[in-house]
């Protein structure tokens, strides 16, 4: 608490520490086990993490040296394992003198609650899960006294002046004891409480206890709710006298702790913010403000508050639309005001330009980030569920309980909704599946599941409009086919506020409604083009006009008729497609015959095929069939300016008339046959057989820019692809000669694959879970990475790796030394006592044997023996 950070641990081996926006350190246990608790030593920098294998370890703040882009950055401060210790069986007291009462029938049972007396730390609070209290002096190894308690207790809390503690209880109750010399037993409390009684209550999983200077003390609890009624509810309660809140959380509460006054000279807790730990996000309540109100987080925000569906990243944005954005997140309350962990300091320079991360969402919502440092700070929220009609409308509901104010006072417990994290989608063609954003004419567009497509512009003021609603007909009339998927969503006929942001201008809906699967906006023509499973439209948004639609559909496209919603599968179609699949799989090994060109650009990729010589390590690739389904959706939208016609005029791949309308004509149809073709003749220029050398296909393309970390005016051009291995392939262009590889994602991880996001200086974002991004960079020359320091009461060491020496780090009645990085196979080891410490070091299999005369112990490592006694230990 002195330094200001907050430390959390996750099911993994990943242990993060924070405090204010830019501090930031991670600790990687090497042990396979989860992180059950996490403890701060105070004012030293240093931590103890327990696992739930029952090892403890020490964690420290240290200073180092660190090169970055070229450059030494000095001061910076990272975390390090000192040591760890095994627990020999589950710790309690054995020898204290119990009343008859807890000495008969079942046990004390296990120990629930340990706390350390705030005045004398000599003393500590035992608690166990029968009831009895113990304060027990570590000096005497005695119990001083003794508190019998009745109810089954969850956890304990000392009163700041240690003359009194709170005990919370199975029955959904707590009680005050009072700490008095002279007696050694105590059998009843100064006072008890049921909150939300007489009816039976679930357990107070724990409680805390903070005094004010200028007013009652507050009490915080989590649990307690009627068992009946709300047994169900994840609570968080504060009372105050005669305040009351109900904090109703959406996802299970793991831990939470209160930001106050640490100094021991100062008489009175004072807390400024209670901080909550969910199993989903993170909330931190202001404590000091009037109603309690909560504070957005600068970091940690839930990304997965409704499931991320699609995702777009923007560079260089301009500072006008920055600062547009950044007020109208301001109104909505979404960007972070005063934060009250604020320990350490950044050390990272200003980033060279703004970055936004938009991240679609299966609510209808987009969010945008700021991720132009390392956290990701959430900057503006926009929703388009206000522009239809759902089944869960708030507007449509008069029997809303939210719009009584005196329902809101009458209602018992007084909850109040708290957190972001919402699972549960209204409907789930709401769902955002596309996003184009142009940064210069502060134009979005924003495609769904049911085949919308609206396009938004940006507004500072707040505006009651109705929304322009057009319709294109991907099918154009053809017959034979049925749709057989999801509605289309019903826009609002009446007008609808929105707030300042961006709001709808044109809502252009797709028949059938399926769902959308790529959209590129031009905002300088007005257009937008959109493509789905079934064809893809041509829209000027301007004068609310459809330029073009084409349908992309084979009449063996049926199953494109379903949609992604739908249940309805043929059984008989089924059997046809695994009979086809059979068919073709017993026919692959025979050779095709070529078919005959017919036309140029069928030549050329003839002629190209012929000069290639097929080596017997590649993989054969048949030909996707004409039958297969799905076989129309239209993957890809691009505006181009090009030389189509001829090689000498630049023409537009559409065409504009004197009266300002756009119309479309078809300049250009190639087959693909994954080669570089050159414009206007269609000639093949080169290929790079990916998947008949590496097995793999690819998963996303994009053009970076890498720039050089030795001179500032060098960058060159490439082509990255992502695989379905997970593996990422440079490219230099237009050559297509391979440059190099890396092992980027699990080839498991399918869905982290599927949301990579490449950006134009050669870093990338994916997700490693529901709820958590990872960044990562090709380029030596654009890190982002956590540059802190934090200001402790003892000096910060900077501690230098030797590579030949191993230096014991403190010796106590056991020794241990630093990890230490073999050089050349020679190590030497000084020890402060001199004992005779023998190596051998295998070349061949990698092991270290140790011959020693008295026992030494390395971490939570120990050869013990006598003389003579060797142990072996392989090196990793």
């Amino acid at each position: 608490p002195l330094i200001q950070v907050t430390s959390g641990g996750q099911r993994s081996l990943l242990k993060k520490n924070y405090g204010s926006p830019g501090v930031e350190f991670t600790g990687l246990h090497r042990d396979a086990a989860a992180v059950a608790q996490i403890h701060f030593l105070q004012g030293q920098g240093r931590l103890l993490s327990l696992l739930d294998d029952n090892t403890l370890h020490l964690w420290e703040l240290g200073g180092a040296s660190r090169d970055r882009g070229g450059a030494k950055s000095e001061g910076v401060v990272y975390l390090e394992e000192k040591r760890n210790y095994s627990l020999l069986g589950r710790p309690g007291l054995e020898s204290c003198s119990v009343p008859e009462d807890y000495r008969c029938g079942k046990s004390l049972g296990p120990v629930e609650s340990l706390q350390e007396h705030p005045k004398q730390p000599g003393k500590i609070l035992i608690g166990y899960s029968r009831g009895l209290v113990v304060l027990w002096d570590l000096s005497t190894c005695n119990a001083e006294h003794m508190f019998l308690g009745k109810q089954q207790l969850e956890s304990l809390v000392w009163e700041r002046s240690g003359s009194s503690f709170v005990s919370s209880h199975s029955d959904g109750g707590y009680s005050v004891w009072a700490v008095a010399s002279g007696n050694t037993y105590t059998h009843q409390p100064v006072s008890s409480s049921i909150p939300y009684g007489p009816f039976p209550c679930k357990a107070i999983n724990k409680i805390l206890w903070r005094t004010i200077q200028s007013g009652c003390p507050v009490v915080l609890y989590s649990g307690g709710m009627p068992r009946a009624s709300y047994g169900d509810r994840h609570c968080v309660t504060i009372q105050q006298d005669k305040q009351h809140v109900t904090l109703d959380f959406t996802s299970r509460v793991i831990d939470f702790f209160t930001v106050h006054t640490t100094d021991p000279e100062h008489d009175y807790d004072d807390p400024k913010a209670l901080v909550v730990l969910l199993e989903e996000e993170l909330v931190v309540i202001d404590l000091l403000t009037t109603g309690w109100p909560s504070v957005p987080p600068p970091y940690l925000a839930p990304l997965h508050s409704s499931a991320i569906t699609t995702s777009c990243h923007l560079d260089n944005v301009p500072a006008k639309l920055w600062d547009r954005l950044a007020a109208a997140g301001n109104s909505q309350g979404v960007q972070p005001g005063s934060w009250p962990i604020c320990g350490g300091k950044n050390l990272a320079p200003p980033p060279r330009q703004q970055e936004l991360l938009l991240t679609g969402h299966e609510d209808g919502t987009v969010r945008f980030w700021n991720v132009s440092a390392v956290a990701m700070t959430p900057l503006y929220k926009l929703s388009t569920a206000n522009v239809f009609h759902t089944d869960c409308d708030p507007n449509d509901d008069p029997l809303d309980p939210t719009n009584d104010p005196e329902a809101l006072q009458e209602e018992w417990p007084p909850f109040r909704k708290v957190g972001c994290f919402d699972p549960y989608s209204d409907d789930p063609r709401l769902g955002i599946q596309k996003i184009s954003l142009c940064k210069y004419s502060c134009r979005l567009v924003v495609a769904g599941t049911a085949g919308q497509v609206i396009v938004l512009g940006l507004s500072d003021e707040w505006s009651d409009h109705t929304v322009d609603v057009s319709t294109v007909d991907l099918l154009q009339d053809r017959e034979g086919f049925t749709w057989k998927g999801h509605d289309r969503l019903e826009p609002r006929a009446s007008p609808a506020p929105f707030p300042p942001g961006f709001q709808p201008l044109v809502l252009v809906q797709a028949l059938p409604p399926a769902s959308v699967t790529s959209v590129m906006l031009h905002a300088e023509w007005n257009l937008v083009a959109f493509g789905t499973s079934h064809g893809f439209g041509l829209f000027d948004y301007h004068r609310r006009t459809a330029v073009l639609a084409r349908c992309t559909l084979h009449p063996n496209d049926s199953l494109a008729m379903e949609g992604p919603l739908s249940r309805v599968k043929s059984l008989k179609k089924s059997l046809r497609q695994s009979f086809r699949r059979i068919r073709k799989s017993r026919v692959s090994g025979k050779k095709r015959p070529i078919p005959t060109p017919t036309s140029k650009i069928q030549e050329a990729n003839a002629a190209l095929a012929d000069q290639e010589e097929v080596a017997p390590v590649q993989r054969r690739i048949e030909p996707r069939s004409a039958d297969d389904s799905l076989s129309g959706v239209v993957r890809c939208l691009c505006f181009a300016d090009t030389y189509l016609r001829d090689g000498m005029i630049l023409s537009d791949t559409y065409l504009r008339d004197w009266s300002g309308c756009v119309e479309a004509v078809l300049g250009k149809e190639i087959q693909l046959t994954h080669r570089v073709f050159s414009l206007p003749k269609v000639g093949a220029k080169t290929k790079f057989k990916l998947t008949a050398h590496e097995g793999c296909r690819v998963r996303r393309v994009a053009m970076v820019t890498v720039c050089s970390t030795a001179q500032e005016d060098y960058s060159e051009t490439s082509l990255v692809c992502l695989t379905n291995l997970g593996d990422l392939h440079l490219f230099n262009v237009p050559a297509l000669r391979p440059q190099v590889r890396y092992d980027c994602i699990r080839k498991e991880d399918i869905s982290g694959i599927a949301s990579c996001v490449f950006t134009r200086n050669g870093q990338g974002f994916y997700l490693i879970s529901p709820s958590e991004y990872q960044r990562f960079s090709l380029s030596a020359k654009v890190i982002t990475e956590p540059l802190c320091t934090v200001e402790l009461e003892r000096p910060l060491e900077t501690h230098i790796r030797s590579l030949h020496t191993l230096t014991p780090l403190e010796t106590h009645t056991l020794l241990f030394w630093r990890h230490t990085l073999f050089w050349l196979c020679r190590v030497e080891i000084i020890t402060e006592h001199g004992q005779d410490v023998q190596m051998f070091i295998n070349d061949q299999h990698g092991q270290i044997i140790i011959i020693t005369g008295r026992t030494v112990e390395t971490g939570a490592a120990a050869w013990p023996g006598g003389l003579g006694t060797a142990r072996s230990h392989h090196v990793r």
